[in-house]
């Protein structure tokens, strides 16, 4: 017989945990037109699959203790495969250890239950302490491949520096998501190398990635914001290059860092990026969400840079483990068009909004670039003000 400890808090946990897995999402109307955002969060730490938390063993553990803890789920790479919502999770631990895991929805905005298993990603020939953050790309050559931050301890650093590391850009590649094949790293001229993203497509016969090259674990340094290269092949990738394509920008949503999110959407005006961008407050880094559109023949050459943030933290997303943050490294576009942006808010948790190419390309395409000044940016608002007054006598 089963200690009453142990009987009855696994039959509460697993009630609860079956409620939460069940659990409608509603729209938050009417929206800002551009999307709309959802009331709950899609992925949390409690979806987490109580097996992978507890010891079941009423012998080992009487009192039914969470033995492997788990502190957040966020920042997911996104894939609509065999007609699935599939999200590849950035999950932690309470040891700070991040893994991948695969959760999978009918609906993309409700209903994710994780896979049976978590992810084990093989190792590279350097093994790396931490990976997070994962870039799915469904590539024309057949593969998905999965480009994640391989974090490693700088071992330049002195034995007292514990804290002082280096990003590398881990690459692996499966057909399933469940059989994968690590790849070696990414090589380019960078010191240092976070939030790379595959295009999707063969440009001229080659592979092109979209970059981030900054000098140190934290800090972009010389590093200038987007840049773009090309590999002969991924199983050796190496870039030579870097070119860049959205740069940082004095007093804007970008100024300290900038990177990409997930693969560039495909549109009929040209490839979209929901990428993030980065600035200094008194009360620390601010992440924010923003867009631009590439040429559809020329991927590398920006068309449109609408101004400002897309997207920001709001109400319980600004807090948690780092705080006033959102951070989107996966989308999905659906046939019918209909697009869901994945993004974590505060390194906690993971959300969704929901529009379409139809409004992004509005959006991207209508609304004017940043005005750069305080002058510049009021005649933009005095613009519209006197349009619409001037439309409504």
């Amino acid at each position: 017989m089963l200690p009453a400890t142990f009987s009855s808090r696994l039959s509460a946990l697993t009630t609860q945990h079956e409620e939460l897995l069940a659990r409608r999402n509603e729209p938050i109307l009417p929206g800002n037109g551009i999307f709309r955002r959802f009331r709950q969060p899609v992925l949390t730490a409690e979806h987490v699959p109580l097996d992978w938390r507890y010891d079941f063993s009423p012998t080992d553990n009487p009192h039914f203790m969470e033995r492997l803890g788990i502190g957040a789920v966020f920042n997911a790479g996104a894939l609509l495969h065999q007609g699935r919502y599939l999200l590849m999770a950035r999950v932690e631990g309470w040891d700070r250890k991040s893994f991948f895991a695969i959760a999978e929805s009918t609906t993309g905005v409700d209903g994710f239950r994780f896979w049976d298993e978590p992810i084990m990603m093989p190792e590279s020939d350097v093994p790396a302490t931490n990976v997070y953050d994962a870039r799915l790309t469904a590539h024309e050559d057949g593969f998905i491949y999965a480009i994640f931050c391989a974090e490693r301890r700088d071992g330049d650093a002195p034995p007292t520096d514990t804290s002082s590391a280096v990003a590398a850009a881990g690459i692996a590649r499966t057909r399933d998501l469940r059989t994968w094949e690590r790849l070696p790293d990414l090589v380019t001229p960078s010191p240092q190398q976070r939030n790379v993203v595959l295009h999707p497509r063969y440009v001229d016969g080659k592979y092109l990635l979209y970059t981030r090259p900054q000098d140190g674990f934290i800090s972009a340094g010389s590093g200038g914001g987007i840049a773009y290269g090309v590999t002969q092949s991924m199983e050796s990738a190496q870039i030579e290059v870097e070119t860049l394509l959205d740069p940082r920008v004095y007093h804007t949503i970008k100024e300290a860092k900038n990177g990409a999110g997930g693969p560039p959407i495909e549109t009929p005006r040209g490839w979209l990026h929901i990428a993030h961008g980065v600035r200094h407050t008194a009360a620390g880094l601010r992440y924010v969400l923003y867009a631009f559109l590439c040429d559809k023949d020329e991927p590398w050459r920006v068309t449109h840079r609408p101004g400002g943030r897309l997207l920001a933290p709001e109400g319980d997303e600004r807090i948690g483990d780092v705080s006033n943050v959102v951070f989107s490294n996966g989308a999905i576009l659906e046939p019918s068009g209909r697009v869901l942006i994945y993004y974590g808010a505060s390194d906690t948790r993971l959300h969704v909004v929901e529009t379409d190419v139809e409004r992004l390309l509005d959006y991207v395409t209508s609304t004017p670039p940043d005005a750069l000044t305080s002058s510049g940016s009021t005649r933009q608002r005095m613009e519209l003000i006197r349009k619409n007054r001037t439309q409504a006598t």
